[in-house]
């Protein structure tokens, strides 16, 4: 009876140890759709930058436009429809700042916005030229 008692603790032992092994396989924490949409919109913030610089090209029909910083060149595209407007609005050489992030391997654009201070400047020079041109005399 003693050796019957023993057999059973014995079973009931190793039983018991077999499903904490099959217990430690299974991840800590389950994976739910909703936290993994969570971790891309973390993900998408965290990639948020941000550029000050000259345009160094623009296609403001199809969104693309080129900014140039102190040390680098970017390419971006603008997909949004107030992005899109606002470099219509834009030339080469204007000074600007854009919000962008990175989206399936390419820069996006989120917002772009002209820097006052070189805008007014430029437009400046612009006034400057055409009263010189026609203040010019007349030589011969």
């Amino acid at each position: 009876m003693k050796n019957a008692i023993k057999v059973v603790v014995l079973a009931l032992t190793a039983l018991s140890f077999s499903g904490l092994s099959f217990a430690q396989s299974k991840p800590a924490t389950p994976s739910t759709p909703s936290a993994d949409k969570k971790a891309e919109t973390t993900s998408a913030k965290a990639k948020s930058n941000r550029i000050t610089g000259e345009i160094t090209s623009l296609d403001a029909k199809s969104g693309m436009v080129a900014v140039k910083a102190k040390d680098k060149e970017v390419n971006l595209t603008a997909e949004s429809k107030s992005a899109k407007a606002a470099l219509e609005k834009l030339k080469v050489g204007d000074m600007v700042t854009v919000s962008y992030s990175e989206k399936d391997g390419k820069m996006v654009a989120n917002s772009v916005k002209a820097d006052k201070s070189t805008a007014s400047k430029a437009a400046k020079g612009m006034d400057k030229q055409s009263d010189m041109m026609e203040k010019k005399p007349a030589t011969k």
